[in-house]
């Protein structure tokens, strides 16, 4: 997918729908910036923690030159990537940013810039959230657990139109899922279950 393909089916997601990006547990690609440095990781932990305003939890390890950068700037970015980038997300999970000129192009990464945050969003995917840390330094701390309140929220409207993820979508653009060891799998179609009676 080229930057053109999905920087024209960018669309903006009510605040409020912001959770349904991320509640059907998608692999996320996570980026940070920071006194002049950027990087990007993959993390398979994260999800929706709230509505409105919307909250998101990650889990970020203290070893990431991610979060290095996360705890100096306050904010961070979630890019939802899908099957075609498959490869990329593996690469950003696995090589280390701290020692790298640009991760971004280590992985094959492109970027665009934020509405709101300073983190770079990733180019290709199929859904953004802009995010401000809440700091909750117990949390951060025992458990790696970083929570944020979204600033913004993007969405690739081929995949995801209506506040709903489209079982139609292209093949390729398709969310990913990590199993394990570079494994994922890709969401599938979608079961509508009936309404309980009473």
């Amino acid at each position: 997918m080229t930057s053109s393909d999905a920087g024209g089916h960018r669309r903006d997601i009510p605040l409020p729908q912001a959770y349904r990006l991320l509640n059907h547990g998608p692999t996320v690609l996570v980026s940070a910036a920071h006194g002049g440095r950027r990087n990007v990781m993959a993390a398979a932990w994260a999800m929706p923690l709230d509505f409105d305003p919307p909250k998101v939890t990650v889990v970020i390890d203290k070893s990431t030159f991610t979060r290095q950068l996360i705890e100096a700037s306050g904010c961070f970015a979630l890019s939802v990537p899908c099957r075609a980038m498959a490869d990329a997300t593996f690469a950003a999970g696995s090589l280390s940013g701290a020692q790298r000129a640009d991760k971004f192009a280590d992985c094959g990464l492109d970027s665009f810039a934020a509405q709101r945050i300073e983190a770079p969003l990733v180019e290709g995917c199929v859904a953004w959230l802009e995010c401000r840390v809440i700091v909750e330094p117990h949390h951060q701390q025992a458990y790696d657990l970083f929570v944020a309140e979204v600033l913004a929220a993007q969405a690739d409207e081929r995949v995801f139109a209506g506040g709903r993820w489209q079982a139609d979508a292209p093949a390729e653009l398709r969310t990913i899922h990590h199993q394990g060891g570079g494994a994922f799998f890709v969401a599938g179609e979608t079961v509508q279950a009936a309404k309980p009676r009473g």
